[in-house]
């Protein structure tokens, strides 16, 4: 198929590309990398009267150390971020996940904000940051806000985001040497979306794990934190973490309910080793 009629136009400005969100509201889309939202277009499941483009405002792509944080700026390519020193170096998790999104096609074009803006609960970037703690840069014709990861997924493909706001940018905290992090995901092809996937971080406290964060992917309308499994790895006890999941996933085309509930588990135990191994 082929794109209902719509208007083009490139904003060169932060400013401009607010402007018209909020003149077009509801008849406008913002394309960065286009990875889904093209799709959409095609298939007429998306009929906007424009198409606004921003890959022309400036600064948008910048990856960089701030202080104690990591920003990544909304526009940033998945293969500028999977090749980036700066991610490698401060960054780990994010790192970890960047080869597992989609095929190099698909990471020149698509854009880590693009990712998170768009939400699929299977997608390694929206868990990422929930592991990490991130924090998302908005924009909008009210003005600029911050909203926390753990805030920011609501629901299937649906975020905080305000209509005729958009991502700017993506902060999560550097890493530093107390800092463990492990990644791992269970796809039928490397590329596809996962069945079940599981970003983590931690920090060392002598022999044990404080401040453990798991992020799920892959088993819920959102990436999922599960709480319990979180303290009872904090304690050391793997085998309690695996028993104290408190996953609730739905069968999909993929696998049954049952099934991402046990892959759930064996992740917890491929992710858990990674935690507990000192930064190299």
């Amino acid at each position: 198929m082929k794109p209902a009629p719509f208007a083009y136009t490139k904003a060169k400005t932060l400013k401009e590309a607010v402007t018209l969100l909020a003149k077009y509201k509801d008849d406008a889309r913002l394309l960065a990398g286009g990875q889904s939202l093209i799709a959409t277009l095609n298939m007429r499941l998306s009929a906007p009267d424009l198409l606004i483009d921003i890959n022309g405002i400036k600064n948008l792509n910048d990856i960089a150390k701030k202080g104690k944080l990591v920003e990544i700026g909304a526009l940033a390519r998945h293969a500028q971020v999977e090749r980036s020193d700066v991610i490698a170096k401060h960054a780990p998790l994010i790192a970890l996940a960047m080869p597992h999104i989609g095929h190099p096609a698909i990471r020149n074009r698509g854009t880590f904000g693009g990712s998170i803006a768009f939400a699929d609960p299977a997608a390694e970037l929206p868990a990422c940051l929930l592991a990490l703690g991130g924090e998302i840069d908005i924009a909008g014709p009210r003005g600029k806000r911050k909203v926390k990861a753990d805030a920011f997924f609501k629901g299937l493909f649906e975020t905080a985001l305000r209509p005729q706001e958009m991502i700017t940018a993506v902060r999560v905290p550097a890493a530093d040497k107390t800092m463990r992090v492990g990644f791992a995901e269970l796809a039928r092809r490397h590329g596809d979306y996962a069945i079940v996937g599981l970003a983590a971080s931690a920090r060392a406290d002598g022999k044990g794990l404080t401040d453990v964060r798991l992020a799920y992917f892959g088993v819920g309308d959102t990436p999922v934190r599960p709480k319990k499994a979180e303290a009872a790895l904090a304690n050391g006890d793997i085998d309690a973490a695996v028993k104290a999941l408190d996953l609730d996933p739905h069968d999909d085309v993929q696998a049954t309910a049952k099934t991402k509930k046990h892959l759930a588990g064996v992740l917890l135990r491929r992710v858990a080793k990674q935690l507990m191994e000192p930064r190299g």
